[in-house]
């Protein structure tokens, strides 16, 4: 059984991915405009949210140790 942490962090990541997927598919399936930059900012957030769920998933289950470290966005080379 997981620990608590595990699953709190699991909660956590899949509450703000789906706070982040709801945003995306209003602009992708309901049509809301976004600016480019906004909508580049939308897009980077709803993939760092995933990779988050993702690794807290895999921590949940067992297959991961550590908990998920964001990448420092200063170290982007795409900015």
């Amino acid at each position: 059984m997981a620990d608590e942490s595990a699953k709190q962090s699991y909660r956590c990541a899949w509450e703000a991915w789906t706070k982040q997927l709801d945003s995306l598919h209003a602009t992708l399936l309901e049509g809301e405009r976004l600016e480019p930059a906004k909508l580049k900012g939308l897009l980077n957030r709803e993939s760092r949210a995933k990779e988050a769920y993702d690794s807290a998933r895999l921590r949940l289950l067992g297959l991961e140790s550590e908990p998920f470290v964001p990448a420092d966005p200063e170290t982007n080379p795409f900015r």
